[in-house]
């Protein structure tokens, strides 16, 4: 239950992954290639202009990214992310005015919902205020951490707090709206090329025109599924990674890992397997803590796959030149834990809802 890449895309990908990894190669080359690729457009419904099929086609689209390279998917992942806010918005004249341009790549979409996923596990307060003023909302907050806000344009979702009292909104602001304030790049200790910055928003002044959900307690269960298991895309990828290249290693005693290796990958399979099976049949909806689980377990598995791949590739993993892949899949393993939710904030809610029961 794999996807390939297309083979110019995969090409590129394999040949600019150190690159994109260091910030050498320009952010702005990435999202137009992922969606002249088609990858945007998978598990979007036909008649909103995508390809159809199923989630979890758009999962392994991240996955196969993610073998080359985790910024790649990272980008996939927060774009995909807002194409399906677009998608599930009850706001259809916003979806006709953004979908086309961020499925064709001349946009970017970036999901600024970190915040508002850790608010409704009761982990932090919203960071964002929206105030009415006449038929507008001004808007005002922080957002510290969000990828994929690309130079030439994007749109990010936001989460945000009346003044006025209800429930939290989802807006949708954009790169060229006065008060939003992109910084620049952040620091990152790899996946340098993926757009990622922070955004702080100054009384920005929007229509309700721009209103992704009135009420987001009430519309996120239904995103989270998508926003989580895009996430673990990026785990399934790069661990199959990993885990081809410790079987393809070869040299005295690696026959050892054999097993080791076959072992892991069933469970990898089996994972996946569990996550398809929970996307299709709705049940993440209802029992998110179930799609916790597997992304706690992906990130397991990941941190095991890069670990037999040092074991199976030896002192030559060490080596500046041959082993360069493998220190660049060594440094985005250590990512998957921490993307939010992190790995530790998931565990905190199984652990009070386990207390709760």
């Amino acid at each position: 239950m794999t996807q390939a890449l297309p083979q110019d895309l995969a090409g590129w990908l394999a040949a600019e992954a150190e690159g994109i990894d260091s910030g050498d190669v320009p952010a702005a080359l990435i999202l137009p290639r992922l969606a002249d690729a088609g990858l945007v457009r998978i598990g979007v419904p036909g008649d909103l202009g995508g390809q159809g099929g199923t989630v979890m086609d758009a999962v392994q689209a991240v996955a196969a990214v993610a073998r080359e390279s985790l910024a790649a998917a990272f980008m996939l992942w927060g774009h995909r992310c807002f194409v399906e806010f677009m998608v599930q918005t009850p706001n259809n004249a916003l979806r006709d005015r953004l979908l086309p341009d961020l499925l064709a790549g001349r946009v970017a979409g970036a999901s600024g919902l970190s915040n508002v996923m850790k608010f409704l596990a009761g982990l932090e307060p919203l960071q964002m205020t929206a105030r009415p003023e006449g038929e507008d909302l001004v808007i005002d907050g922080m957002l510290p951490w969000v990828t994929n806000l690309r130079g030439q344009g994007f749109f990010v979702a936001a989460a945000a707090d009346p003044a006025d009292g209800g429930p939290a909104m989802i807006v949708a602001l954009a790169h060229d709206d006065p008060g939003v304030r992109r910084s620049a790049d952040l620091s990152l200790m790899a996946m340098r090329s993926s757009d990622t910055a922070a955004v702080r928003i100054d009384g920005a002044r929007i229509g309700r025109d721009r209103i992704i959900a009135a009420n987001a307690p009430e519309w996120l269960p239904g995103v989270r599924p998508v926003f989580i298991a895009l996430q673990c895309g990026m785990a399934i990828g790069l661990a199959r990674r990993s885990l081809a290249e410790a079987g393809a290693a070869g040299g005295a005693g690696r026959a050892v890992l054999a097993a080791p290796v076959a072992a892991l990958q069933a469970r990898l399979d089996q994972v996946t397997a569990s996550l398809d099976a929970g996307l299709g049949s709705g049940a993440f909806v209802s029992r998110p803590a179930a799609l916790f689980e597997l992304r706690i377990a992906l990130s397991d598995i990941v941190f095991e796959a890069v670990a037999l791949e040092l074991q199976a590739g030896g002192g030559r993993c060490y080596l500046q030149g041959p082993g360069q892949g493998f220190a660049r899949r060594w440094r985005e393993a250590a990512f998957i834990p921490v993307i939010t939710p992190s790995t530790v904030q998931l565990r905190t809610i199984l652990a009070a809802a386990s207390k709760a029961a």
